[in-house]
Protein backbone atom coordinates (compact mmCIF):
# COMPACT_ATOMS: atom_id res chain seq x y z
CA UNK A 1 0.00 0.00 0.00
CA UNK A 2 2.95 2.48 0.83
CA UNK A 3 4.29 1.39 -2.25
CA UNK A 4 1.52 2.51 -4.09
CA UNK A 5 0.71 5.67 -2.15
CA UNK A 6 4.61 6.74 -3.08
CA UNK A 7 3.35 6.79 -7.36
CA UNK A 8 0.89 9.48 -6.58
CA UNK A 9 1.89 12.68 -6.44
CA UNK A 10 1.22 14.26 -2.76
CA UNK A 11 -1.58 16.88 -3.60
CA UNK A 12 -3.40 14.38 -5.05
CA UNK A 13 -3.09 12.14 -1.65
CA UNK A 14 -3.75 15.22 1.27
CA UNK A 15 -7.11 15.62 -0.65
CA UNK A 16 -7.93 11.53 -1.28
CA UNK A 17 -11.03 10.86 0.87
CA UNK A 18 -10.10 7.13 1.63
CA UNK A 19 -6.86 5.04 2.32
CA UNK A 20 -5.63 3.03 -0.69
CA UNK A 21 -5.83 -0.25 -1.11
CA UNK A 22 -3.87 -2.35 -3.94
CA UNK A 23 -6.68 -4.57 -4.98
CA UNK A 24 -9.30 -1.42 -5.69
CA UNK A 25 -6.56 0.66 -7.12
CA UNK A 26 -5.74 -2.63 -10.15
CA UNK A 27 -9.80 -2.78 -10.08
CA UNK A 28 -10.50 0.82 -11.13
CA UNK A 29 -7.14 0.68 -13.50
CA UNK A 30 -9.02 -2.87 -15.26
CA UNK A 31 -11.89 -0.88 -15.47
CA UNK A 32 -10.87 2.99 -16.64
CA UNK A 33 -7.78 1.86 -18.89
CA UNK A 34 -10.36 -0.32 -21.26
CA UNK A 35 -12.06 3.00 -21.76
CA UNK A 36 -9.11 5.38 -22.59
CA UNK A 37 -7.80 2.61 -25.20
CA UNK A 38 -11.57 2.88 -26.53
CA UNK A 39 -11.53 6.54 -26.26
CA UNK A 40 -8.29 6.76 -28.07
CA UNK A 41 -8.85 4.56 -30.89
CA UNK A 42 -12.23 6.68 -31.42
CA UNK A 43 -10.20 9.72 -31.84
CA UNK A 44 -7.37 8.15 -33.85
CA UNK A 45 -10.16 6.65 -35.97
CA UNK A 46 -12.05 10.72 -36.43
CA UNK A 47 -8.51 11.59 -37.23
CA UNK A 48 -7.74 9.03 -40.04
CA UNK A 49 -11.68 9.56 -41.43
CA UNK A 50 -11.75 6.19 -41.63
CA UNK A 51 -15.60 4.74 -42.93
CA UNK A 52 -18.73 4.65 -39.90
CA UNK A 53 -18.40 2.16 -37.70
CA UNK A 54 -20.72 0.47 -34.96
CA UNK A 55 -19.48 0.86 -31.78
CA UNK A 56 -17.95 -2.31 -30.27
CA UNK A 57 -16.24 -3.85 -27.11
CA UNK A 58 -12.76 -3.38 -25.71
CA UNK A 59 -10.46 -6.20 -26.99
CA UNK A 60 -13.37 -8.18 -28.98
CA UNK A 61 -14.22 -5.17 -31.14
CA UNK A 62 -17.51 -5.99 -33.28
CA UNK A 63 -16.99 -9.21 -33.35
CA UNK A 64 -19.67 -9.81 -31.04
CA UNK A 65 -22.35 -8.50 -33.72
CA UNK A 66 -21.36 -11.15 -36.38
CA UNK A 67 -23.67 -13.86 -35.94
CA UNK A 68 -23.99 -17.58 -37.56
CA UNK A 69 -24.98 -15.97 -40.80
CA UNK A 70 -22.00 -13.53 -41.08
CA UNK A 71 -23.72 -12.15 -44.30
CA UNK A 72 -26.84 -11.53 -42.83
CA UNK A 73 -25.54 -9.43 -39.89
CA UNK A 74 -23.40 -7.51 -42.16
CA UNK A 75 -26.33 -6.35 -44.24
CA UNK A 76 -28.01 -5.56 -41.29
CA UNK A 77 -25.05 -3.06 -39.92
CA UNK A 78 -24.80 -1.90 -43.23
CA UNK A 79 -28.04 -0.73 -43.56
CA UNK A 80 -27.36 1.52 -40.66
CA UNK A 81 -23.92 2.62 -40.93
CA UNK A 82 -23.52 2.80 -44.60
CA UNK A 83 -22.07 0.72 -47.48
CA UNK A 84 -18.54 0.59 -46.44
CA UNK A 85 -18.23 -0.09 -42.94
CA UNK A 86 -15.15 -0.40 -40.57
CA UNK A 87 -15.05 -2.65 -38.03
CA UNK A 88 -12.74 -4.36 -35.34
CA UNK A 89 -12.72 -7.94 -35.41
CA UNK A 90 -10.99 -8.79 -32.58
CA UNK A 91 -7.77 -7.05 -33.06
CA UNK A 92 -8.07 -6.89 -37.24
CA UNK A 93 -9.00 -4.12 -39.04
CA UNK A 94 -12.36 -4.98 -41.40
CA UNK A 95 -14.00 -2.95 -44.60
CA UNK A 96 -17.26 -4.56 -45.07
CA UNK A 97 -18.14 -3.39 -48.85
CA UNK A 98 -21.96 -3.62 -49.59
CA UNK A 99 -22.61 -1.48 -52.66
CA UNK A 100 -22.09 -2.22 -56.17
CA UNK A 101 -20.26 0.93 -56.85
CA UNK A 102 -17.78 0.32 -53.97
CA UNK A 103 -17.19 -2.69 -55.32
CA UNK A 104 -16.29 -1.33 -58.90
CA UNK A 105 -14.31 1.59 -57.23
CA UNK A 106 -12.61 -1.09 -56.05
CA UNK A 107 -12.17 -3.21 -58.95
CA UNK A 108 -11.88 -0.20 -62.08
CA UNK A 109 -9.52 1.90 -59.52
CA UNK A 110 -7.83 0.41 -56.84
CA UNK A 111 -7.07 -3.47 -57.96
CA UNK A 112 -3.82 -4.08 -57.41
CA UNK A 113 -3.77 -1.96 -53.88
CA UNK A 114 -6.82 -4.90 -52.94
CA UNK A 115 -5.46 -7.39 -54.42
CA UNK A 116 -3.64 -9.38 -51.25
CA UNK A 117 -5.07 -11.89 -49.01
CA UNK A 118 -5.56 -12.35 -45.27
CA UNK A 119 -3.05 -15.53 -44.51
CA UNK A 120 -5.33 -17.60 -41.80
CA UNK A 121 -3.91 -20.03 -39.44
CA UNK A 122 -5.37 -22.83 -41.74
CA UNK A 123 -4.27 -22.08 -45.62
CA UNK A 124 -0.58 -21.76 -43.47
CA UNK A 125 -0.31 -25.07 -42.12
CA UNK A 126 -2.59 -26.79 -44.71
CA UNK A 127 -2.09 -25.32 -47.97
CA UNK A 128 1.93 -25.28 -47.73
CA UNK A 129 2.53 -21.98 -46.12
CA UNK A 130 0.28 -20.50 -48.56
CA UNK A 131 1.65 -21.31 -51.86
CA UNK A 132 -2.01 -21.71 -53.15
CA UNK A 133 -3.00 -19.60 -55.78
CA UNK A 134 -5.81 -18.57 -53.19
CA UNK A 135 -4.02 -17.50 -50.54
CA UNK A 136 -0.33 -16.51 -52.28
CA UNK A 137 0.49 -12.83 -51.73
CA UNK A 138 0.01 -11.07 -55.15
CA UNK A 139 2.91 -10.62 -56.40
CA UNK A 140 5.17 -12.04 -59.74
CA UNK A 141 4.64 -15.72 -58.00
CA UNK A 142 0.91 -15.21 -58.03
CA UNK A 143 0.76 -13.99 -61.92
CA UNK A 144 2.59 -16.97 -63.03
CA UNK A 145 0.64 -19.48 -61.27
CA UNK A 146 -3.01 -17.99 -61.66
CA UNK A 147 -1.78 -17.90 -65.82
CA UNK A 148 -1.28 -21.67 -65.22
CA UNK A 149 -4.73 -22.43 -63.90
CA UNK A 150 -6.23 -20.12 -66.53
CA UNK A 151 -4.18 -21.35 -69.70
CA UNK A 152 -3.74 -24.41 -68.85
CA UNK A 153 -5.93 -25.91 -66.17
CA UNK A 154 -9.41 -24.25 -66.35
CA UNK A 155 -9.71 -22.93 -70.18
CA UNK A 156 -12.29 -23.27 -72.59
CA UNK A 157 -10.41 -26.11 -74.63
CA UNK A 158 -9.83 -28.33 -70.56
CA UNK A 159 -13.51 -27.60 -69.93
CA UNK A 160 -14.48 -28.97 -73.08
CA UNK A 161 -11.98 -31.83 -72.36
CA UNK A 162 -13.41 -32.76 -68.74
CA UNK A 163 -17.02 -33.09 -69.80
CA UNK A 164 -16.20 -36.66 -70.36
CA UNK A 165 -15.73 -36.88 -66.72
CA UNK A 166 -18.98 -35.19 -66.04
CA UNK A 167 -20.90 -37.61 -68.31
CA UNK A 168 -19.68 -40.62 -66.54
CA UNK A 169 -20.70 -39.26 -63.31
CA UNK A 170 -24.25 -37.83 -63.67
CA UNK A 171 -24.95 -41.27 -65.68
CA UNK A 172 -23.96 -42.80 -62.46
CA UNK A 173 -26.57 -40.02 -60.78
CA UNK A 174 -29.37 -40.75 -62.89
CA UNK A 175 -28.81 -44.75 -62.82
CA UNK A 176 -28.74 -44.33 -59.05
CA UNK A 177 -32.30 -41.78 -58.68
CA UNK A 178 -33.76 -44.40 -61.21
CA UNK A 179 -33.48 -47.11 -59.00
CA UNK A 180 -35.55 -45.42 -56.10
CA UNK A 181 -38.70 -45.03 -58.82
CA UNK A 182 -40.75 -47.96 -58.52
CA UNK A 183 -42.16 -50.30 -61.60
CA UNK A 184 -45.35 -49.24 -62.71
CA UNK A 185 -46.70 -46.97 -60.88
CA UNK A 186 -44.07 -44.71 -61.12
CA UNK A 187 -44.00 -44.19 -57.50
CA UNK A 188 -40.71 -44.93 -55.80
CA UNK A 189 -39.06 -44.05 -52.07
CA UNK A 190 -37.89 -40.50 -51.50
CA UNK A 191 -34.45 -39.40 -52.08
CA UNK A 192 -32.03 -36.89 -50.50
CA UNK A 193 -31.19 -35.16 -53.18
CA UNK A 194 -28.97 -33.26 -50.91
CA UNK A 195 -26.41 -36.25 -50.62
CA UNK A 196 -26.87 -36.88 -54.37
CA UNK A 197 -25.67 -33.80 -55.72
CA UNK A 198 -22.84 -33.21 -53.02
CA UNK A 199 -21.21 -36.83 -53.80
CA UNK A 200 -22.20 -36.15 -57.76
CA UNK A 201 -19.91 -32.44 -57.54
CA UNK A 202 -17.19 -34.16 -55.19
CA UNK A 203 -16.71 -36.94 -57.70
CA UNK A 204 -16.47 -34.65 -60.79
CA UNK A 205 -14.36 -32.54 -59.25
CA UNK A 206 -11.90 -35.30 -57.62
CA UNK A 207 -11.83 -37.37 -61.11
CA UNK A 208 -10.43 -34.29 -62.79
CA UNK A 209 -8.07 -33.47 -60.17
CA UNK A 210 -7.00 -36.39 -59.79
CA UNK A 211 -8.42 -39.43 -61.57
CA UNK A 212 -10.03 -41.32 -59.05
CA UNK A 213 -13.61 -41.19 -57.33
CA UNK A 214 -13.88 -38.85 -53.91
CA UNK A 215 -14.88 -41.48 -52.04
CA UNK A 216 -13.10 -45.18 -52.64
CA UNK A 217 -15.58 -48.35 -53.36
CA UNK A 218 -12.71 -50.80 -52.07
CA UNK A 219 -12.42 -49.32 -48.95
CA UNK A 220 -8.83 -47.55 -49.97
CA UNK A 221 -8.17 -44.93 -48.47
CA UNK A 222 -9.58 -41.86 -50.68
CA UNK A 223 -9.56 -38.35 -50.71
CA UNK A 224 -12.70 -38.19 -49.27
CA UNK A 225 -11.83 -39.59 -46.49
CA UNK A 226 -9.35 -36.10 -45.83
CA UNK A 227 -11.86 -33.96 -47.42
CA UNK A 228 -13.99 -33.03 -44.42
CA UNK A 229 -11.41 -32.28 -41.84
CA UNK A 230 -9.64 -29.76 -44.53
CA UNK A 231 -12.81 -28.04 -44.56
CA UNK A 232 -13.25 -28.24 -40.82
CA UNK A 233 -9.90 -26.61 -40.08
CA UNK A 234 -10.69 -24.20 -42.59
CA UNK A 235 -13.86 -22.66 -40.82
CA UNK A 236 -12.67 -23.86 -37.59
CA UNK A 237 -12.42 -20.58 -35.16
CA UNK A 238 -8.47 -19.60 -34.77
CA UNK A 239 -7.53 -17.21 -31.80
CA UNK A 240 -4.44 -15.93 -33.97
CA UNK A 241 -6.87 -14.98 -37.31
CA UNK A 242 -8.45 -12.74 -34.65
CA UNK A 243 -6.22 -11.85 -31.80
CA UNK A 244 -2.33 -12.30 -32.99
CA UNK A 245 -1.26 -11.33 -29.69
CA UNK A 246 -3.37 -14.60 -28.77
CA UNK A 247 -2.09 -16.68 -31.18
CA UNK A 248 -0.43 -18.90 -28.18
CA UNK A 249 -4.10 -20.34 -27.95
CA UNK A 250 -4.45 -22.15 -30.81
CA UNK A 251 -1.57 -24.38 -29.49
CA UNK A 252 -3.25 -24.69 -25.93
CA UNK A 253 -6.67 -25.66 -27.52
CA UNK A 254 -5.10 -28.39 -29.65
CA UNK A 255 -6.03 -26.97 -32.98
CA UNK A 256 -2.44 -26.86 -33.94
CA UNK A 257 -1.80 -30.03 -33.27
CA UNK A 258 -5.08 -31.26 -35.35
CA UNK A 259 -4.17 -29.30 -38.24
CA UNK A 260 -0.81 -30.60 -37.89
CA UNK A 261 -1.85 -34.02 -37.95
CA UNK A 262 -3.93 -33.28 -40.90
CA UNK A 263 -1.75 -32.02 -43.03
CA UNK A 264 0.56 -34.47 -42.43
CA UNK A 265 -2.10 -37.13 -43.45
CA UNK A 266 -2.90 -34.95 -46.86
CA UNK A 267 0.77 -34.72 -47.65
CA UNK A 268 0.93 -38.60 -47.22
CA UNK A 269 -1.83 -39.43 -49.23
CA UNK A 270 -0.62 -36.90 -52.19
CA UNK A 271 2.50 -37.85 -52.08
CA UNK A 272 1.09 -41.71 -52.96
CA UNK A 273 -1.11 -39.84 -55.72
CA UNK A 274 1.68 -38.44 -57.29
CA UNK A 275 4.22 -41.26 -57.24
CA UNK A 276 1.23 -43.44 -58.80
CA UNK A 277 0.72 -40.86 -61.71
CA UNK A 278 4.28 -41.09 -62.10
CA UNK A 279 4.25 -44.90 -62.36
CA UNK A 280 1.59 -44.77 -64.75
CA UNK A 281 2.67 -42.02 -67.17
CA UNK A 282 6.26 -44.17 -67.11
CA UNK A 283 3.77 -47.19 -68.74
CA UNK A 284 2.20 -44.67 -71.14
CA UNK A 285 5.65 -43.41 -72.77
CA UNK A 286 6.78 -47.30 -73.30
CA UNK A 287 3.27 -48.10 -74.69
CA UNK A 288 3.67 -44.78 -77.30
CA UNK A 289 0.61 -43.24 -75.19
CA UNK A 290 0.92 -40.03 -73.72
CA UNK A 291 -2.38 -38.73 -73.07
CA UNK A 292 -3.42 -36.16 -70.41
CA UNK A 293 -6.19 -37.62 -67.87
CA UNK A 294 -6.38 -35.47 -64.87
CA UNK A 295 -4.93 -32.00 -63.49
CA UNK A 296 -1.82 -33.92 -61.82
CA UNK A 297 -0.94 -35.44 -65.23
CA UNK A 298 -1.50 -31.94 -66.38
CA UNK A 299 1.06 -30.12 -63.83
CA UNK A 300 3.57 -33.17 -63.96
CA UNK A 301 3.96 -32.76 -67.18
CA UNK A 302 4.32 -29.38 -67.14
CA UNK A 303 7.03 -29.90 -64.54
CA UNK A 304 8.70 -32.21 -66.63
CA UNK A 305 8.81 -29.88 -70.01
CA UNK A 306 10.64 -27.26 -67.88
CA UNK A 307 8.61 -24.71 -69.94
CA UNK A 308 7.64 -22.42 -67.46
CA UNK A 309 8.59 -18.98 -65.73
CA UNK A 310 9.65 -20.45 -62.23
CA UNK A 311 10.25 -23.82 -60.37
CA UNK A 312 7.06 -25.71 -60.10
CA UNK A 313 7.73 -28.12 -56.79
CA UNK A 314 5.91 -30.51 -55.57
CA UNK A 315 4.54 -28.32 -52.49
CA UNK A 316 2.83 -26.25 -55.73
CA UNK A 317 1.55 -28.83 -57.13
CA UNK A 318 0.08 -30.50 -53.54
CA UNK A 319 -1.32 -26.66 -52.63
CA UNK A 320 -2.48 -25.98 -56.32
CA UNK A 321 -5.07 -29.42 -55.46
CA UNK A 322 -6.14 -28.66 -52.64
CA UNK A 323 -7.26 -25.36 -53.65
CA UNK A 324 -8.87 -26.19 -56.96
CA UNK A 325 -10.80 -29.00 -54.83
CA UNK A 326 -12.28 -26.68 -52.35
CA UNK A 327 -12.57 -24.02 -54.74
CA UNK A 328 -14.59 -26.61 -57.53
CA UNK A 329 -16.35 -29.06 -55.22
CA UNK A 330 -18.76 -27.14 -52.43
CA UNK A 331 -19.45 -23.86 -54.74
CA UNK A 332 -20.75 -26.51 -57.65
CA UNK A 333 -22.57 -28.74 -55.34
CA UNK A 334 -24.42 -25.34 -52.76
CA UNK A 335 -25.23 -23.77 -56.07
CA UNK A 336 -27.12 -27.52 -57.67
CA UNK A 337 -28.58 -27.80 -54.12
CA UNK A 338 -30.06 -24.06 -54.30
CA UNK A 339 -30.95 -24.27 -57.92
CA UNK A 340 -32.78 -27.88 -56.86
CA UNK A 341 -34.37 -26.68 -54.39
CA UNK A 342 -36.03 -23.33 -55.89
CA UNK A 343 -37.40 -25.22 -58.73
CA UNK A 344 -39.03 -27.92 -56.63
CA UNK A 345 -40.51 -25.15 -54.25
CA UNK A 346 -41.66 -23.09 -57.18
CA UNK A 347 -43.57 -25.67 -59.30
CA UNK A 348 -44.16 -23.17 -62.25
CA UNK A 349 -40.88 -22.41 -62.72
CA UNK A 350 -40.08 -25.97 -62.87
CA UNK A 351 -42.48 -26.85 -65.17
CA UNK A 352 -41.05 -23.86 -67.68
CA UNK A 353 -37.61 -25.61 -67.24
CA UNK A 354 -38.88 -29.04 -68.27
CA UNK A 355 -40.43 -27.89 -71.07
CA UNK A 356 -37.83 -26.58 -72.86
CA UNK A 357 -34.95 -29.03 -71.61
CA UNK A 358 -37.36 -31.88 -72.85
CA UNK A 359 -37.95 -29.99 -75.91
CA UNK A 360 -34.49 -28.96 -76.79
CA UNK A 361 -33.56 -32.91 -76.14
CA UNK A 362 -36.18 -34.41 -77.99
CA UNK A 363 -36.64 -38.17 -77.31
CA UNK A 364 -33.15 -38.96 -77.47
CA UNK A 365 -31.54 -41.65 -74.85
CA UNK A 366 -29.05 -39.10 -73.20
CA UNK A 367 -28.54 -35.23 -73.01
CA UNK A 368 -25.98 -34.23 -75.13
CA UNK A 369 -23.65 -30.96 -75.04
CA UNK A 370 -24.71 -29.27 -77.40
CA UNK A 371 -28.10 -29.61 -76.10
CA UNK A 372 -27.76 -27.41 -72.81
CA UNK A 373 -26.31 -24.10 -75.02
CA UNK A 374 -29.62 -24.24 -76.14
CA UNK A 375 -31.52 -23.96 -73.33
CA UNK A 376 -31.71 -20.07 -72.58
CA UNK A 377 -34.76 -20.60 -69.88
CA UNK A 378 -32.07 -22.89 -67.63
CA UNK A 379 -29.27 -20.74 -68.09
CA UNK A 380 -31.33 -18.25 -66.77
CA UNK A 381 -32.62 -19.92 -63.56
CA UNK A 382 -29.42 -20.69 -62.79
CA UNK A 383 -28.19 -17.17 -62.82
CA UNK A 384 -31.11 -16.44 -60.31
CA UNK A 385 -29.72 -18.87 -58.60
CA UNK A 386 -26.35 -17.34 -58.36
CA UNK A 387 -28.09 -14.05 -57.76
CA UNK A 388 -30.23 -14.83 -55.14
CA UNK A 389 -28.30 -17.92 -53.47
CA UNK A 390 -24.32 -16.96 -53.83
CA UNK A 391 -22.45 -20.42 -52.89
CA UNK A 392 -20.00 -18.14 -51.12
CA UNK A 393 -21.95 -14.46 -50.10
CA UNK A 394 -19.16 -12.59 -48.48
CA UNK A 395 -16.50 -13.16 -51.27
CA UNK A 396 -13.00 -14.59 -50.25
CA UNK A 397 -11.65 -11.72 -48.26
CA UNK A 398 -9.10 -9.48 -49.79
CA UNK A 399 -6.30 -7.60 -47.69
CA UNK A 400 -5.08 -4.19 -48.81
CA UNK A 401 -1.43 -3.94 -49.74
CA UNK A 402 -1.10 -0.31 -48.87
CA UNK A 403 -3.24 2.94 -47.50
CA UNK A 404 -5.97 4.05 -49.85
CA UNK A 405 -8.90 6.53 -50.35
CA UNK A 406 -11.66 4.43 -51.14
CA UNK A 407 -15.23 6.50 -51.80
CA UNK A 408 -13.82 9.60 -50.04
CA UNK A 409 -12.86 7.76 -46.19
CA UNK A 410 -9.18 6.70 -45.39
CA UNK A 411 -8.30 2.70 -45.76
CA UNK A 412 -5.36 1.80 -43.86
CA UNK A 413 -3.22 -0.74 -45.06
CA UNK A 414 -3.26 -4.25 -44.16
CA UNK A 415 -7.27 -4.39 -43.34
CA UNK A 416 -8.82 -7.07 -44.10
CA UNK A 417 -11.90 -6.49 -47.01
CA UNK A 418 -15.19 -8.60 -47.27
CA UNK A 419 -16.97 -7.46 -50.43
CA UNK A 420 -20.94 -8.87 -49.32
CA UNK A 421 -21.93 -10.42 -52.73
CA UNK A 422 -24.96 -11.55 -51.16
CA UNK A 423 -26.07 -8.34 -50.05
CA UNK A 424 -25.03 -6.36 -53.22
CA UNK A 425 -27.41 -9.13 -55.05
CA UNK A 426 -30.16 -7.92 -53.50
CA UNK A 427 -30.09 -4.34 -53.44
CA UNK A 428 -33.53 -2.72 -54.69
CA UNK A 429 -31.15 0.10 -56.60
CA UNK A 430 -30.86 -2.86 -59.50
CA UNK A 431 -33.01 -5.78 -58.72
CA UNK A 432 -37.11 -5.18 -58.56
CA UNK A 433 -38.39 -7.58 -56.75
CA UNK A 434 -35.21 -8.39 -54.95
CA UNK A 435 -36.51 -11.45 -52.57
CA UNK A 436 -37.94 -13.24 -55.13
CA UNK A 437 -36.59 -16.13 -57.13
CA UNK A 438 -37.26 -14.73 -60.69
CA UNK A 439 -35.18 -16.18 -63.66
CA UNK A 440 -37.67 -14.37 -66.39
CA UNK A 441 -35.05 -11.48 -65.31
CA UNK A 442 -32.50 -12.38 -67.07
CA UNK A 443 -34.37 -13.59 -70.43
CA UNK A 444 -33.73 -9.95 -71.90
CA UNK A 445 -31.37 -8.59 -69.68
CA UNK A 446 -27.56 -9.35 -70.51
CA UNK A 447 -25.93 -8.78 -66.97
CA UNK A 448 -23.62 -11.62 -66.43
CA UNK A 449 -21.76 -12.82 -63.75
CA UNK A 450 -18.36 -13.23 -64.81
CA UNK A 451 -16.98 -9.96 -62.98
CA UNK A 452 -17.98 -6.92 -65.12
CA UNK A 453 -21.35 -6.23 -63.61
CA UNK A 454 -20.63 -5.33 -60.55
CA UNK A 455 -24.35 -5.87 -58.83
CA UNK A 456 -23.89 -9.68 -59.93
CA UNK A 457 -20.64 -10.37 -58.56
CA UNK A 458 -21.24 -14.48 -57.11
CA UNK A 459 -17.75 -15.39 -58.00
CA UNK A 460 -16.11 -12.18 -57.40
CA UNK A 461 -14.20 -9.62 -59.72
CA UNK A 462 -11.06 -8.15 -60.72
CA UNK A 463 -7.63 -9.95 -60.36
CA UNK A 464 -8.93 -12.40 -57.87
CA UNK A 465 -11.65 -13.55 -59.40
CA UNK A 466 -12.92 -17.50 -59.76
CA UNK A 467 -10.67 -18.43 -62.77
CA UNK A 468 -12.94 -21.76 -62.59
CA UNK A 469 -16.44 -19.98 -63.42
CA UNK A 470 -16.50 -21.62 -66.96
CA UNK A 471 -15.53 -25.10 -65.40
CA UNK A 472 -18.14 -24.79 -62.49
CA UNK A 473 -21.21 -23.38 -64.70
CA UNK A 474 -20.56 -26.11 -67.62
CA UNK A 475 -20.81 -28.77 -65.06
CA UNK A 476 -23.98 -27.07 -63.12
CA UNK A 477 -25.94 -26.56 -66.65
CA UNK A 478 -25.27 -30.67 -67.31
CA UNK A 479 -25.98 -31.33 -64.20
CA UNK A 480 -29.72 -30.03 -63.60
CA UNK A 481 -30.37 -30.44 -67.06
CA UNK A 482 -30.34 -34.38 -66.53
CA UNK A 483 -32.42 -33.97 -63.87
CA UNK A 484 -35.34 -32.22 -65.42
CA UNK A 485 -34.75 -34.44 -67.93
CA UNK A 486 -35.47 -37.71 -66.79
CA UNK A 487 -37.67 -36.87 -63.87
CA UNK A 488 -40.69 -35.62 -62.26
CA UNK A 489 -40.41 -34.96 -58.97
CA UNK A 490 -43.18 -34.89 -55.93
CA UNK A 491 -42.85 -33.79 -52.50
CA UNK A 492 -43.11 -35.79 -49.56
CA UNK A 493 -46.59 -35.95 -47.99
CA UNK A 494 -45.03 -34.43 -44.82
CA UNK A 495 -44.51 -31.76 -46.62
CA UNK A 496 -48.26 -30.04 -47.37
CA UNK A 497 -47.22 -27.38 -50.06
CA UNK A 498 -43.96 -26.02 -51.76
CA UNK A 499 -44.32 -23.24 -50.15
CA UNK A 500 -43.84 -24.71 -46.83
CA UNK A 501 -39.92 -26.06 -47.98
CA UNK A 502 -37.74 -24.87 -45.21
CA UNK A 503 -35.21 -22.59 -47.50
CA UNK A 504 -33.08 -21.53 -44.18
CA UNK A 505 -29.22 -21.83 -44.57
CA UNK A 506 -26.06 -23.49 -42.81
CA UNK A 507 -23.10 -21.30 -42.88
CA UNK A 508 -19.49 -22.74 -43.74
CA UNK A 509 -16.78 -22.64 -46.27
CA UNK A 510 -20.16 -22.10 -48.63
CA UNK A 511 -23.58 -21.27 -47.84
CA UNK A 512 -25.10 -24.48 -47.88
CA UNK A 513 -28.92 -25.24 -47.61
CA UNK A 514 -29.54 -26.27 -43.64
CA UNK A 515 -32.33 -29.38 -44.16
CA UNK A 516 -31.62 -31.67 -47.07
CA UNK A 517 -34.05 -31.98 -50.01
CA UNK A 518 -36.08 -34.96 -49.63
CA UNK A 519 -38.05 -35.54 -52.84
CA UNK A 520 -39.46 -38.65 -54.33
CA UNK A 521 -38.66 -38.76 -58.28
CA UNK A 522 -40.69 -40.31 -60.78
CA UNK A 523 -39.18 -41.68 -63.98
CA UNK A 524 -40.63 -39.15 -67.23
CA UNK A 525 -42.49 -41.85 -68.90
CA UNK A 526 -41.33 -41.50 -72.44
CA UNK A 527 -37.64 -42.09 -70.60
CA UNK A 528 -38.65 -45.56 -69.36
CA UNK A 529 -37.34 -47.66 -73.06
CA UNK A 530 -34.26 -45.66 -72.31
Amino acid sequence: MDGTRRMLPQSILENFPFELNPTLYLSLSLFIIPILVLKLTRTRRNKLNLPPSPPGFPFIGNLHQIGTLPHRSLKALSQKYGPLMFLHLGQKPTLVVSSAHMAREITKSHDVVFSDRPQTTAAKIILYGCKDLGFLPYGEEWRLKRKICVLELLSPKRVQFFQFVVREEVADMISKIREACADGDNKGSCVNMSDMIVAAANNIVCKCLLGQKFQSADGKRSFGDLAAQISAHTIAFSFGDFFPSLRWMDAVTGLISRMNATFREVDAFFDEVIDQHKAARRNEDEDGKSEKKDFVDILQQLQQDGQLDFELTQFDLKATIVDLFLGGSDPTATALEWAFAELVKNPRIMMKAQEEVRRVVGNKPKVEDSDVGQMKYLECVLKETLRLHPPVPLLIPRATRSSVTLGGYHIPAKTSVFVNAWAIQRDPEFWERPEEFAPERFENDQVDFRGQDFQFIPFGSGRRGCPGVSFGFASLEYLLANLLYWFDWKLPETCKSAGDMDMSEAYGITCRKKVPICVQPMLYSIRSKF
